[in-house]
């Protein structure tokens, strides 16, 4: 039979000495396996700074004995994709941008590739799927409603130029007049000509000030919206007679419109991305299901 063990009185446990309350923390040694591997952890992480990049110093930081660059690693490796698809990415420059969508080889490699730089360049304003943010004045690029054109060359000049920067010189470029801040219309005339714009946007409206505002609406802002209301691309003015809206179309948000206008901007990809990336992700844009 085995011997029965029997457990150490508390007075054959040295204690370290603390006291609380009454409880005494008894000074019991660590298990040796495991003093081991704390040792054996130290010793690891002193010879992993040895070997590998680690401590900081004034201008940089120590090369470790290996030699080992993990900024040099990753670079090299985006080349070895970028020199592997240098052919695709060529005839991708070279080829007609609206004729892109029509070859099955180039149009597969650009929606892969334009998803790509769409996530990490885009998404940002347009969100992950491309359907902007709404009340935000990031379009949704998913439907036909385009302010300055919805085909190929229409949006590579988007994405190369951008809209109302000041860093590209052909950016796309358009300027509503605040007309409540500038004092171009009094309130009682803005208050007309946004029941006018519900009215021929089909929603709910104030007959009596829509009617009013026909003749606000012929002289102020028929030169950029047409006389019906359903824009301009070349002036990247809104069609008004649809249900879409940038910044909203209910009587608050448009009377702010009108008052105070709007000026959104969109950077130019030109000097960022390189032409096979705007090709790219023009191609894939299009390809959303809104592209025309």
């Amino acid at each position: 039979m085995c011997a029965k063990q029997v457990k150490p009185a508390a007075k054959d446990v040295p204690t370290t000495g603390h006291v609380w309350d009454g409880i005494q923390e008894y000074d019991n040694p660590m298990p040796r396996w495991w003093l081991w591997v704390l040792y054996l952890t130290i010793l690891w992480g002193v010879a992993y700074t040895i070997a590998y990049p680690a401590w900081p110093l004034i201008s940089g930081h120590t090369q470790g004995l290996i030699g080992s660059d993990q900024r040099a690693d990753v670079a090299a490796e985006i080349q070895r994709f970028d020199d592997a698809n240098a052919g695709i990415k060529a005839k991708l420059v070279a080829a007609d941008l609206a004729a892109i969508p029509t070859q099955d080889e180039l149009k597969t490699f650009a929606v892969s590739a334009g998803a790509s730089v769409f996530k990490n360049n885009c998404a940002q304003c347009h969100g992950a799927g491309a359907a902007g943010v709404q009340g935000k004045g990031y379009p949704n690029l998913l439907d036909n409603d385009w302010l300055w054109g919805g085909d190929m060359a229409a949006i590579h000049a988007t994405v190369t130029h951008g809209i109302r920067n000041s860093a590209d010189e052909d950016a796309r470029y358009s300027q509503m007049p605040a007309f409540g801040v500038d004092g171009i219309l009094e309130k009682p005339q803005i208050a007309e000509v946004v029941q006018f714009v519900r009215r021929i946007s089909g929603q709910d409206f104030d007959a009596a000030l829509a009617a009013s505002g026909v003749t606000v609406f012929a002289d102020n802002c028929a030169s950029c919206h047409g006389e019906a209301g359903k824009g301009d691309r070349t002036q990247g003015a809104p069609d008004l007679t649809d249900a879409i809206w940038l910044y909203g179309g209910d009587v608050a948000t448009l009377t702010e419109t009108v008052s105070k206008a709007r000026f959104g901007v969109m950077p130019a990809w030109g000097d960022k991305l390189s032409e096979d990336e705007i090709r790219a992700v023009a191609v894939y844009v299009h390809s959303l299901g809104g592209g025309e």
